[in-house]
């Protein structure tokens, strides 16, 4: 596969693409970064690395920490997670209270807010330094020892965090957070304000196309079966009420956030990630989406 070549001829048809869409600015530290950004960057099983961009720019990574906090708390406790999570797409927006009233506290799936909160509350009850501890998983499984959370955003999330604070203390009268609220809140809040490089979040999503093993050590984190599931998941509800379309569009596993970064897999070949802060109207990246639809097109890649 010719992927200079084809990395090419995604960064030329994405120069004339009109630029659409907005900043997150719902967490004013987001709405700082400059939307002109973009990076991608491709890691393969057989043949290396392929980047162009800002690939090695760090940027708050927001949702697609995710995965990293759905797959630590598989480690911890197993299939049991999803006594207290679904696996179902929710077909509304990613930050929405209905589902949650109507369905007695239980988040459809783990990578919507509420479910992340609920892998929060998990975390925070099962480590004995939450954040210190996930933040020590990351760089274990990204081989970075520099990452860190962005204090600013972090803060940031907290002062404008009003409707997941909602979704805690709804979740907690149904008896579904064990922990203390401002507790759960401030480890969700640092969780999404972790910063990564594309080329970092490709390396590091390379565990989930290597059936469960961190690429290069080959240190089983997950088990094939586990891995497997958690890849499901991110194919059916990796994209909030969007995860349709990028199954139709893009046909890989995959996770997004509102800091205009993507990572997806297609198990045994690839990761890539891309970045530009420019959302659309379900809060995914706009350009990123088309990049990665490019991508499997170009390549004829998908999971399907």
């Amino acid at each position: 596969m010719d992927y200079p070549k084809i990395l090419e001829e995604i960064k030329e048809s994405l120069a004339l693409e009109p630029k659409t869409g907005t900043v997150a600015s719902y967490i004013p530290e987001l709405a700082k970064i400059s939307p002109n950004k973009f990076g991608m960057h491709l890691c393969c099983f057989e043949q290396g690395n392929f980047a162009f961009g800002d690939s090695r720019e760090r940027f708050s990574i927001q949702s697609v920490s995710k995965v990293f906090s759905l797959t630590l708390a598989i480690q911890l406790l197993g299939n049991k997670v999803l006594e207290r999570v679904g696996i179902e797409p929710s077909g509304d927006p990613f930050n929405s209270l209905i589902l949650l009233e109507n369905e007695n506290g239980i988040p459809r799936n783990p990578l919507i807010n509420s479910g992340a909160l609920v892998i929060a509350d998990i975390l925070v009850e099962h480590l004995e330094r939450p954040k210190e501890d996930f933040l020590n998983f990351v760089r274990k499984i990204s081989g970075q020892s520099d990452i860190q959370f962005n204090k600013q955003v972090a803060q940031s999330e907290k002062d404008w965090g009003y409707r997941n604070a909602a979704l805690v203390n709804l979740m907690k009268s149904f008896g579904n957070i064990n922990g203390d609220i401002e507790e759960v809140l401030d480890f969700y809040f640092h969780q999404c304000a972790l910063e990564m490089s594309c080329e970092e979040l490709a390396n590091t999503f390379m565990l989930y196309a290597n059936h469960g093993k961190i690429f290069g050590t080959e240190e089983e984190i997950l088990n094939t079966s586990q891995t497997k599931r958690l890849n499901a998941v991110m194919l059916a509800c990796g994209f909030y009420d969007e995860a349709g379309e990028f199954s139709f569009k893009v046909g890989l596993p995959g996770k997004s956030g509102v800091g205009g970064g993507i990572a997806a897999i297609h198990p045994g070949n690839f990761s890539v990630a891309v970045w530009s802060p420019q959302l659309n109207e379900k809060g995914n990246s706009a350009l990123g989406m088309l990049a990665l639809e490019l991508l499997t097109t170009k390549t004829g890649l998908s999971i399907f």
